[in-house]
């Protein structure tokens, strides 16, 4: 017998780096478990269109500004499910407005909590790394704990072929450069944790343009950078120098209080790159930070 195949629209709520969820009533399919807004599209909608409808029916908000996330298929015992899934921010004059009984997670509560198989893909996607290693080499790839990420910034183009010889578990640890990144297939891309966007790269991007599905990750130095990452639909933000660095002495550091004071200004995950060392992700975060990035000391 020949499953059904449902249409479902999902909305990924934001606010910082809170992710909002709610929770399925017994009697629903996949029940008594978390969940995003979302629901079935009715006949005539577009995706996004009953991703609209369903949050300001579930939630309460009407939001308009709508990013494509991720298309999902994935079949249970009985059913073939689509999703279709959207991300917004929220506006902080919305806040009151959000019905119970949804509420805010963290992203890295999100990994605690029991969603429905199809949308564990989501989860694995919102639960951004929070220290990252910066490397020339791959030797380390290997020995990297469950979790742990690698941006690789290779130093020569003979190192394509290695990348493109890399393993599914090796790119599931990895960070690329979006110039390296396209010497890879597409179903390799798929594999990476996130394509990084170098400033320059970034302000050649427009809105639409990021391929659904994959996790960008932009380079940013100034609010500029960061508004137009969050503009066009990234994922997070790196933002740097926090400090004064080795590699780049020359630079003058934001400095902790700038960092917040920038950090907050955008809705998007930051992370803080430049002169820090692993055992500075509290502080970092005390600051805004979602994570922390460095090259000799992460």
């Amino acid at each position: 017998m020949q499953k059904s195949q449902v249409e479902v629209a999902i909305g990924l709520l934001f606010s910082k780096t809170r992710v909002l969820v709610g929770w399925r009533d017994a009697q629903q399919h996949q029940g008594n478990k978390a969940e995003f807004p979302g629901g079935k599209l009715e006949q005539g909608e577009t995706a996004e269109q009953a991703c609209r409808r369903e949050v300001l029916e579930e939630v309460g908000i009407n939001l308009a500004d709508w990013h494509p996330f991720e298309l999902i298929q994935h079949e249970y015992e009985d059913v073939i499910v689509r999703l279709h899934v959207f991300f917004s921010y929220v506006p902080e004059e919305d806040l009151r407005q959000i019905q119970q009984p949804w509420q805010w997670y963290t992203r890295t509560e999100l990994a605690n909590l029991n969603f429905p198989k199809a949308n564990r893909q989501l989860v694995r996607r919102l639960v951004l790394p929070q220290r990252i290693k910066i490397r020339t080499q791959l030797d380390e790839l290997a020995d990297l704990d469950v979790g742990q990420v690698m941006y690789y910034r290779p130093e020569h183009q003979a190192d394509a072929a290695v990348l493109q010889a890399l393993t599914q578990e090796q790119l599931n640890k990895l960070i690329l450069n979006k110039t390296w990144a396209e010497q890879l297939s597409l179903e390799q891309q798929s594999q990476l944790v996130a394509i990084h966007l170098k400033q320059p790269q970034l302000f050649a991007t427009q809105r639409g343009e990021l391929s659904v599905g994959q996790c960008y990750l932009a380079a940013c130095h100034d609010l500029q950078g960061l508004q137009h990452a969050q503009k066009i639909g990234c994922d997070a933000a790196l933002l740097s120098p926090v400090l004064a660095t080795a590699t780049h002495p020359e630079v003058q550091g934001l400095g902790w209080s700038q960092f917040q004071q920038l950090a907050q200004q955008v809705d998007l995950p930051i992370i803080a790159l430049g002169g820090l060392k692993h055992e500075d992700l509290g502080i970092a975060q005390q600051h805004a930070a979602y994570g922390i990035a460095g090259i000799s000391q992460v």
